[in-house]
């Protein structure tokens, strides 16, 4: 069995590479190998390349990774722009063949692959592509992260509304990635109110992490991770269909469940 999801979010700045990490760090400690991945990366000093891609290191370090970096982040783009405009500056021509190629490497020798996006839903991959259609190409559920502000009823239900047209989404996860502002009464109120309009099961609401330990990133990924959730990240792939027979015998047959919570605790 194989386990794996697309992380995106309603916007830029919501914390994914956060509950990404989390995940990552939750499900190594249940004996899992966990591949990661930030198929695109901005605002990478170009002296650095993809030594410099911050989100892809903390996932590849929270997920105890040792691939090559140049299948955690095949592209490491310079500008903090949308990926396909920071390519364009950069004169990189992004293929989605290339990223295709990098996440079954990953998947061949991982038993749960974590594929965060960059930015929101519909953010420019290529001239043509958005992260949705890579998440629908490489045939993945979504997971998404939104921040816990007004306004966050209505960013989570467009992004599940337009996201469940093309592919299944497993949930919105509510985060802080702010401290807590306890004065702010659509704070208080979101996690109730997405459970009454947003269609998809709530995850959270997960606490402002301000110590990015591997204890405190485990913890918090132990609140998010429930049998459902896992359940649905798991792949139909039929054996041989891209994935080594050996890679596949030594994943297992399931995936130990009696530690985890349940969604919305």
């Amino acid at each position: 069995m194989k386990w794996a999801c697309f992380i995106t979010g309603t916007d830029t700045g919501v914390g994914k590479t956060i509950v990404t990490a989390a995940l990552a760090a939750a499900l190594v400690q249940r004996g899992l190998r966990v591949g990661v991945m930030k198929p695109a990366e901005t605002d990478c000093p170009p002296e650095q390349g993809r030594e410099g891609a911050h989100d892809a290191q903390l996932l590849r370090w929270a997920a105890r990774c040792t691939a090559p970096l140049e299948l955690v982040v095949p592209y490491a783009l310079p500008l903090p722009l949308a990926p396909a405009l920071s390519a364009e500056e950069a004169g990189v021509t992004i293929e989605l063949a290339e990223i295709v190629r990098c996440y079954r490497e990953l998947l061949e020798t991982h038993d749960v692959v974590l594929v965060e996006g960059a930015g929101g839903l519909l953010v420019p991959l290529t001239a043509q592509q958005t992260m949705l259609d890579l998440a629908v190409t490489l045939e993945l559920p979504l997971l998404v992260v939104a921040r816990n502000v007004l306004g966050v009823i209505n960013h989570s239900c467009l992004t599940v509304a337009v996201a469940s047209r093309r592919t299944r989404v497993l949930g919105v996860v509510l985060n802080h990635p702010v401290p807590l502002d306890e004065s702010d009464p659509a704070v208080r109120r979101n996690a109730d109110a997405l459970r009454r309009w947003c269609p998809v099961p709530l995850y959270g609401p997960l606490p402002h992490l301000a110590d990015l330990s591997e204890e405190a990133l485990t913890a918090a990924g132990s609140r998010l991770l429930s049998a459902k959730l896992l359940e649905g990240m798991a792949l139909d792939i039929a054996e041989g269909e891209g994935i080594a027979a050996e890679a596949a015998a030594a994943a297992g047959e399931g995936i130990p469940t009696e530690p985890l919570n349940d969604a919305g605790a």
